[in-house]
């Protein structure tokens, strides 16, 4: 069974918004930090925001900070990611992921739980 399956994205323009959506099977959830990463050709995969399990407490890279907002419904076992003012540079196969360890980490091999992927396309 996939831990956790991705949904949402999709082809949009510069400055539209999208919101994308992780739920999880198996009951590591409402135990688990959350977050989305995100991975554009060539690169690698990169931390976009986390939430802990309470949903109290995020954190953000710099470059999404003041555009995109993650949540999350533990009754749902899903996190979400809105992502607003959206640019060309967003651009990537965002990944939803889950980790039972504490304390912030950007680091995606410290995830243990992975979605399948959704990919978000901004043009121009």
């Amino acid at each position: 069974q996939v831990p956790l399956v991705d949904s949402g994205g999709g082809p949009v323009q510069a400055g539209d918004s999208l919101r994308l959506s992780c739920t999880a099977s198996g009951r590591f959830f409402t135990d688990s930090i959350m977050a989305w990463f995100r991975q554009a050709p060539g690169n690698e995969r990169d931390f976009v925001a986390a939430i802990d399990p309470s949903g109290d407490n995020t954190n953000y890279a710099a470059s999404v900070s003041d555009r995109f907002t993650i949540s999350r419904d533990n009754a749902k076992s899903t996190v979400y990611l809105q992502m607003k003012s959206l640019k060309p540079e967003d651009t990537a196969v965002y990944y939803c992921a889950g980790t039972t360890l504490r304390g912030w980490t950007k680091i995606s091999g410290q995830y243990a739980y992975w979605g399948q992927g959704t990919q978000v396309t901004v043009s121009p």
